[in-house]
C-alpha cells in the first residue's frame, strides 16, 4: 500500500508519518473551508439573478453554519467508529453532490436545502474536529502546534480562495466559480484516499513524541452507537462549568468571525463603494495573517496559560470590531483592520482545544470539543442571520459589528472564570 511504502521511506529520513497526516488534513481542510467561505462572494450575484433578499440568502447560510456545528460531535463519534478516512471521503462526496446540484437551482428553497442542509451536513462531518482528532491520535508532543496548523488551514481556506472566486464570478458567473470548487474537492478526496490512515499503529508506529519502542496495539472495534456516544458525552460534559464557559466563548467566537465578517464583510464593503474583488482581497489578506497568528497561537498554547491567551484574543478582537466602523473604509483603515483582526481570526482554537483535552481527557477530547464547536457554529448562524436582517431592515450592517465587538469583550472577561486547569488521566 502507498501509505506503508511512504511510511518506510519517511522513516529512513527520520520523518514521522504523522506529518503526512497533517499535510493531507491541511489540504482537505483548506479546500473544504473554501467551500464554507465561498457563499460570501455569491450573495450579490444571487440577488441580481434571482431577486432574493439578503435576509433570505443569509437564512440559508445560517442553516449551513448551524448544521456545520451540530454535526461536529456526531462526526467525532463517526470517526471513532468508522475511521478517519472513510468519514472524510463520505463528507467530501456529500459536499460535491450538494454543489453540483446547486448549479441548477432557481428557487430560494433549493438554496436552503442544498447550501444550507446538504453542504452544512457534509462540511460538518470534518470541520475542526478532524484536526483535533489527528492531533490527539498521532501526536504525543507538539499537539498545540499541530492544532494551530490545522486550524489555520480552516480559517485560511475560508478566505484565501475568495479573490479567485470573486474574479471568476465577475468574469464568467458564479456557476463557473462553483465548478472550480468541485474540482478542488475532488483533488482533496484523491489525496485522502491515497495516504490518510486512522491511527499510527496502521503503519506500524507510535504517536510522534511517544518514546516507546513497539507500535501501539490495535484498539478493539468501537461498537458504541453514534447517538449514544455523542449525547452521552454531552450529558457528562454539561455537568462541568468549564464546558459552558468554553461553549459560550466559542459561541461568541463564531458570531464574530464566520457568521459576521466572513459572510457580510464583502456586501458591507459594496455598500461603501468598494468593488467586490477588492473586498475579497481584504478577506484573503486576513487569511494570510490568520495563518501566521493561529500557528503562533498553537506554539504559545503549548507554553503559556491558555486562559490568559483567550482573554487577550477575545479582548483584542472586540476592540478591532468596534474600531472598524470608524475607519471610514479607507485603504489604510481597512488595511490596519485586516492585519489586526486577521492575526486574531481563529487564534482562539488551539487554547480552547488544549483546555478541553486537559479537563476532559484525550480520549474524549474530540467529542467534547465537537459540542463546544457546535456552540461556535450556532453563534455563526445567529450572526449570519442577524446581520442580514439588520441590512434588510435598517439598511446598514454597522449595528451587528458593534454588538459583536461588545460580545467579544464579554468573552474576554468570562474566560478568566475558569480555574487553573488540572490535567486528567487518559
Amino acid at each position: 500500500m502507498i501509505s506503508n511504502w511512504l511510511s518506510a521511506a519517511l522513516a529512513r529520513r527520520n520523518i514521522h508519518y504523522g506529518w503526512v497526516m497533517v499535510a493531507v488534513t491541511f489540504l482537505t481542510a483548506l479546500i473544504s473551508a473554501g467551500t464554507v467561505g465561498a457563499p460570501g462572494v455569491f450573495i450579490v450575484p444571487l440577488q441580481k439573478e434571482f431577486g432574493w433578499t439578503t435576509a433570505e440568502i443569509s437564512s440559508a447560510l445560517s442553516i449551513r453554519f448551524i448544521l456545520f456545528g451540530l454535526m461536529a460531535p456526531f462526526a467525532a463519534a463517526l470517526m471513532n467508529r468508522y475511521g478517519l478516512r472513510n468519514v472524510t471521503l463520505l463528507a467530501l462526496l456529500i459536499v460535491v453532490s450538494g454543489l453540483v446540484a446547486s448549479l441548477a437551482m432557481t428557487q430560494v428553497w433549493q438554496l436552503m436545502l442544498l447550501w444550507g442542509v446538504v453542504i452544512g451536513l457534509g462540511t460538518g462531518m470534518t470541520a475542526l474536529v478532524l484536526g483535533a482528532t489527528i492531533a490527539a491520535r498521532w501526536f504525543a508532543a507538539r499537539r498545540g502546534l499541530v492544532v494551530g496548523i490545522l486550524t489555520a488551514s480552516v480559517a485560511t481556506g475560508q478566505l484565501a480562495f475568495l479573490p479567485l472566486l470573486a474574479s471568476l464570478t465577475e468574469t464568467y458567473g458564479w456557476r463557473i466559480a462553483l465548478a472550480l470548487v468541485c474540482v478542488m474537492l475532488g483533488v482533496a478526496a484523491f489525496a485522502v484516499l491515497m495516504v490518510m490512515r486512522d491511527r499510527p499503529s496502521d503503519v506500524g508506529l507510535r504517536p510522534f513524541g511517544d518514546e516507546g519502542t513497539e507500535p501501539l496495539p490495535a484498539l478493539p472495534p468501537n461498537t458504541t452507537p453514534i447517538m449514544a456516544a455523542a449525547l452521552g458525552t454531552l450529558r457528562d460534559a454539561s455537568k462541568s462549568g468549564v464546558f459552558w464557559i468554553l461553549f459560550a466563548t466559542f459561541f461568541i467566537c463564531g458570531a464574530s468571525t464566520n457568521g459576521l465578517v466572513q459572510v457580510h464583510l464583502i456586501p458591507m464593503c459594496l455598500d461603501f463603494g468598494i468593488p467586490q474583488v477588492q473586498a475579497a482581497s481584504l478577506l484573503a489578506a486576513m487569511g494570510i495573517f490568520d495563518f501566521v497568528g493561529t500557528i503562533v497561537s498553537g506554539w504559545l498554547s503549548d507554553r503559556y496559560d491558555n486562559r490568559w491567551l483567550l482573554f487577550w484574543y477575545y479582548g483584542l478582537r472586540g476592540l478591532s470590531l468596534l474600531f472598524l466602523p470608524f475607519t471610514d473604509f479607507s485603504f489604510y483603515g481597512l488595511s490596519l483592520f485586516a492585519v489586526f483582526y486577521g492575526l486574531d481570526w481563529i487564534a482562539t482554537v488551539p487554547p480552547t482545544v488544549r483546555l478541553t483535552a486537559q479537563r476532559f481527557g484525550p480520549e474524549r477530547a474530540n467529542l467534547v470539543f465537537g459540542w463546544i464547536f457546535a456552540g461556535h457554529q450556532l453563534g455563526a448562524g445567529v450572526a449570519a442571520f442577524g446581520a442580514g436582517l439588520s441590512r434588510t431592515a435598517l439598511q446598514t450592517y454597522l449595528p451587528a459589528f458593534f454588538v459583536a465587538g461588545a460580545l467579544c469583550v464579554v468573552a474576554a472577561l468570562i474566560v478568566l472564570a475558569i480555574s487553573r486547569p488540572k490535567p486528567v488521566a487518559a
